[in-house]
Formats: structure tokens, sequence, C-alpha cells
């Protein structure tokens, strides 16, 4: 185990809804100025009552970790910040540290002397994990940054909880969340919602859908069904496909025969241009139907595919993350991974929420604001249930380059029409 603390200035702010602006203070949101109040925010779907913690932790225990520096009169803010620094894998060891060096960034800009970082290794098991979160609360951690797999989440989350502890993690399954664990990921259902929603508003009534046959193309299926149901449109096909198949006429063929006036097509990379390939060589009148894609999209070099040209995908906006990215590159020499973002931002959400009272300050009602947060990627909001929110924008593929057709939104409330 290693502590660090650093001097730091808020970087996760608060959302407000005032006319879109964002408001930072750790005193939360003013209201709107009478006679007109913001409409409230929408309803989320209630999660069930959470577990109530067997052994909460409530104040100073013997143990706790305190670096000799800190007065003894205040209470040190402990963040456990659990990652996989061992796993087996060197990508993902690599990834760890990327994750740990954004942590550390947050720490050092926030500027809060109180603020320490506890680390501890999730290892290559749930097993590794599990003994790791004991090793994290026995030092004292109020919150715990990580773990980054979702079986290691699924092995801390009833350690953390008996002791009254919330986990913000980095898995995307949706499965591990909720009862006092809360996935600060990019989670795909916000890439369906988003895009699917905009082609609904400029018009498109049928959609078809090109999705792979894996863990990620299941959730984009369920998601697209649901997002069909809620905007009240036509679901006329959906085509599960092999991403490795070397063949792909046959379910392309099938969507650009569907009629629909939208086709969504929820895969990047070498499959997504062998896609777009064989919709060109169906013959089918491109003119007729709008393309959508994830965030799988969000690579610069589908700029070459004109089969693609002119499609909508839904991503956070090009060059939001520059500023981390460039001081992260000045303090570590290196191009942070698109995931360090999170960690960045995980750990700056916990020095805001700081200054609340020692054990009480990270609760549910504190992490689910409403209003959400602004963060390196976008604003961002944690669920009853424990899943996240992003303000997407939506983007335009041009030759030149990706054009925003649709900003994000800087607030999560609805605005006046």
């Amino acid at each position: 185990m290693t502590a660090a603390s650093f001097r730091f200035a808020r970087a996760v702010i608060r959302v407000c809804a005032i006319a879109g602006a964002l408001a930072i203070g750790a005193t939360g949101c003013m209201p709107p100025p009478p006679p007109k109040p913001a409409p409230p925010p929408p309803a989320a779907e209630q999660a069930p009552p959470p577990t109530t913690a067997g052994h909460p932790l409530t104040g100073e225990e013997p143990g706790f970790l305190r670096l000799p520096n800190m007065a003894q009169g205040r209470t040190p803010i402990r963040v456990g910040v659990l990652l996989p620094f061992s796993n087996g894998s060197a990508a993902t060891r690599a990834l760890a540290k990327s994750l740990m060096n954004a942590a550390q960034l947050a720490m050092f800009d926030a500027r809060n002397p109180d603020v320490l970082l506890i680390t501890a290794d999730e290892g290559s098991t749930p097993q590794d994990a599990a003994a790791a979160a004991r090793g994290l609360l026995a030092q004292g951690a109020e919150i715990i940054v990580g773990p980054l797999f979702a079986p290691s989440v699924t092995a801390v989350a009833p350690i953390a909880r008996d002791r009254g502890v919330p986990v913000v993690a980095f898995s995307t399954d949706r499965n591990v969340a909720g009862d006092g664990v809360y996935l600060l990921s990019f989670q795909p259902e916000n890439d369906v919602k988003r895009v699917v929603s905009y082609a609904v508003a400029h018009g498109h009534t049928t959609f078809a859908a090109l999705i792979p046959r894996t863990a990620y193309g299941d959730r984009i299926a369920s998601a697209l069904k649901a997002e069909a149901e809620a905007d009240k449109v036509q679901l006329a096909d959906i085509e599960r496909f092999d991403p490795g198949a070397a063949d792909l006429s046959g379910p392309a063929r099938a969507a650009a025969a569907s009629n629909a006036d939208a086709i969504l097509i929820a895969q990047g990379g070498t499959p997504l241009r062998g896609i777009a390939a064989m919709l060109g060589s169906t013959g089918a009148d491109r003119a007729r139907f709008k393309l959508l894609g994830t965030g799988l999209w969000d690579d610069k070099s589908l700029n070459k595919e004109t089969m693609l040209e002119g499609g909508w995908f839904a991503a956070p906006p090009p060059n939001v993350d520059e500023t981390f990215a460039a001081k992260y590159r000045a303090v570590f020499g290196t191009s942070p991974p698109q995931l360090a973002a999170l960690a960045y931002d995980a750990v700056s959400l916990v020095a805001l929420l700081a200054p609340g009272t020692p054990y009480h300050r990270f609760t549910a009602q504190a992490l689910t604001d409403p209003n959400g947060f602004a963060g390196v990627s976008g604003i961002f909001r944690f669920n009853p249930d424990g899943t996240s929110e992003r303000g997407l924008a939506i983007l335009s593929v041009e030759p030149d380059g990706f054009r925003i057709v649709d900003p994000a939104p800087r607030t999560f409330q609805a605005q006046p029409s």
C-alpha cells in the first residue's frame, strides 16, 4: 500500500439548471429567480432501498491511516483507489498505471491538503480485489474509486456496503451497479438513446440495425428496442453478425432492404469499414436512409469512408478533453488513454464533495444529485440504480473530419422551449 496527499482546485463541478449555465462551488446550485423556477429534473427510475450497513464507518478508529504532517484535530479525507496494478495482462497493468496517474493529477489540481489517496491492488481475481478492499477499509477509506472489472466490483461491493462506504467503479457492466456501487464509465446505452432520439427529432420513423453478436451488441440491441418503444417508432430489422466474419454482405443487404430510413451500425474499426463497403455494393440508394453510429465511430480514420459520409453518431465533443490530455502529457510525458479521464473525474468528484461532514459526505443523495456534474468529457450524473448518464454531442462524418451537428448539453435540466 502507498499513500499520497496533494493540494488541488476543484475540477469536477456541479451543474446548475440556470439558463444552461455551470456553477462552481461546494454549496450546490442556487435556484433560479421567481416567478419561473426551472422545471424539475426528469423522473428517474427509483432503485430498491439500500442495504443497511452492518458496521458503518462513523468515526476515527485505531489503525486508520494518517500522514505525519497532518494536524491531529483534522479528519483526513481517505480515498481508496483500487486498480489492477499486478494484473497478468501487460495492457491492463499499463491502463491501471494511467488511471492512477490521472487520479494523482486530479488530487494535485484540487488543492485540498486533507485528501489522502490510499492505493490497493485489484490483482487478477475477485479474491484479490476483495482482500484489497478489506485493506482499504481497515485504513479508513470513506469511499473507494475502482475497481476496473465487473467480477472485482461484485466481490468488493458487499465488503464496502457493510461499512456504508460507496464504490465508484469503472466497469461498464450495468448488472453490478446499485446499492452503493456507482459506475463512472462510458455506457453504450447512452450512445443509443442520444443518437436515436436525435434521429427521431429530425423526422426518422423506421429503424434497422447491424449489431455484432457480442456482449456489447446484446446491450445495444436491448437499448435500441427500449428507445424505439419510448420514441414510438418502428424497428424494422435487427441484423446480428460475427464481427470477425469475412463476408458481411448478407446482414448488410437485409438491413438495406428493410425500408428503414435510419440504420444503426454498432461497430467500429475494420468491421465498420467492411459493413459500409457492403452497404455500398448492395446498390441501395444511400439518400434513402441515414446511417447512425455509437461512440465506436469516434475514429478519425473513418472520414475516408465515403459510404459513412453524413452519418451521425453520439460521442463527447471532439477535443473536449484536450486541456486534461495536455496537462497529463506535460506531467507524465505521454498521452493518456481515454479511460484515464474517468479516474480524474472520480477523484475530482470526491474532492468536490469533501467539504461535507466526515463519514457522511459521500451519501447517495450527494452522489445522485440530479443536476449532475461537469467532468473532463462533459456532464455526467449517477442514477439511483448506480448507472450513469452523460451529455453527448451528435457528430456528423465529413470528408475533412467530424462536425458537431448538435452540441452536448450543458445541463440535465429541461430547458424552456
